[in-house]
């Protein structure tokens, strides 16, 4: 699918962290690891730190608490929400939408729509897409996107392969009209014929949750897992990776009318060091222009690294002008999808640590 979405832009980005910070050094005894294999694994992923949200904190914790912070310093006002979109894979409940549990904690209008997706990795670039539309058929001005992912929650600690690279984190974007026209390009695809790619196979509907799903089994050396956590299929992973995307990059350029040099950021999903690099050597993109160092330093939180590696990178240039960027987000479904659009002068671009009430 591509589309050109015209008169919208973002408002402003907020990132939120757990405070709590694992360091790979620290867990390595965890992974049955040497050394050596510790010390090429962590060169190789980029692997440093990351951030784990403390038990009893969820996903909506998170975007809340950056919610409030915008509201209080002015930013934005309740008033102000048309909608209100929760984007996530580790929901509060089944049900209810937890977006709806979202607006009642913080006292919003009966009139707000809310929604929940459930989407991953791609789950930034759906979720502007939808706040696009929703912008288009709604008399309000503005929309609130909130990402969320604790999928710390659904990895074994002793996982050598994913745990280390997990990271918690949510954000909070606002979406409005605008007088500008402000062209939005996007590419998006999706191939559900891959989905056991990444999935996690068991405690829903299709294998309910059982002493079955729940036992903890030690699928090959170092990688520990129930049918209740994450499975992902690496090599197929790393190759939809390399082959897929690339082209949707192409394609989304072409469509938008740029150049790899006209585009000032490549702002992508951050799966780890090691495949981004890769990529930026495949589409011949300079090294400075795609940012690879958050996996590294917050780790994977799924829909929420484009936030945080635009809050983080790019922060301090957002709040003063305006840079033309390439959004991706890759991943879970499988999905990919692809944005290029004008992005700044922004209200607020930043990321803060959580800090429970």
């Amino acid at each position: 699918m591509k589309c050109i979405f015209r008169n919208k832009r973002i408002r402003a980005i907020l990132s939120v962290v757990p405070g709590q910070e694992s360091r790979f050094d620290d867990e390595r005894s965890n992974y049955n690891l040497t050394e050596e294999k510790a010390r090429r694994m962590k060169k190789m992923m980029g692997l440093d730190r990351h951030r784990v949200a403390p038990p009893g904190v969820c996903s909506s914790d998170l975007c809340v608490y950056g919610l409030q912070q915008l509201l209080n310093e002015g930013t934005l006002k309740k008033e102000e929400i048309g909608a209100l979109l929760f984007v996530s894979q580790t929901p509060d409940y089944y049900l209810p939408p937890t977006s709806n549990v979202i607006q009642g904690r913080l006292g919003l209008g009966h009139d707000v729509v809310c929604l929940d997706l459930n989407q991953g990795c791609a789950g930034f670039v759906i979720g502007l897409m939808q706040a696009f539309m929703l912008l288009d058929m709604m008399d309000a001005d503005k929309v609130v996107l909130l990402n969320g992912d604790t999928a710390s929650k659904l990895v074994d600690k002793h996982n050598r392969i994913t745990y280390p690279l997990i990271g918690d984190a949510g954000s909070v974007t606002v979406i409005e009209r605008c007088a500008e026209e402000n062209p939005v390009h996007l590419c998006l695809k999706m191939d559900g014929s891959r989905h056991r790619a990444l999935i996690v196979p068991g405690g829903a509907f299709r294998t309910p949750s059982s002493p079955e799903t729940l036992k903890l089994v030690e699928v090959e050396e170092g990688v520990v897992q129930s049918l209740e956590q994450i499975h992902m299929d690496g090599a197929a992973v790393f190759n939809f990776t390399l082959e897929d995307v690339p082209p949707q990059i192409e394609e989304v350029l072409s469509y938008s009318g740029n150049s790899r040099e006209s585009i000032d950021f490549f702002l992508f999903h951050q799966p780890n060091q090691f495949i981004l690099k890769q990529m930026a050597d495949k589409m011949k993109i300079p090294q400075e222009k795609l940012p690879n160092n958050i996996v590294g330093i917050y780790g994977n939180s799924s829909s929420v690294s484009i936030p945080v590696n635009i809050t983080h990178n790019c922060g301090k240039q957002l709040r003063n002008g305006a840079l033309r960027v390439c959004l991706s987000g890759f991943g879970v479904g499988l999905t990919w999808g692809s944005m290029v659009m004008n992005l700044g002068p922004l209200a607020t671009c930043r990321t803060v640590n959580y800090e429970a009430a």
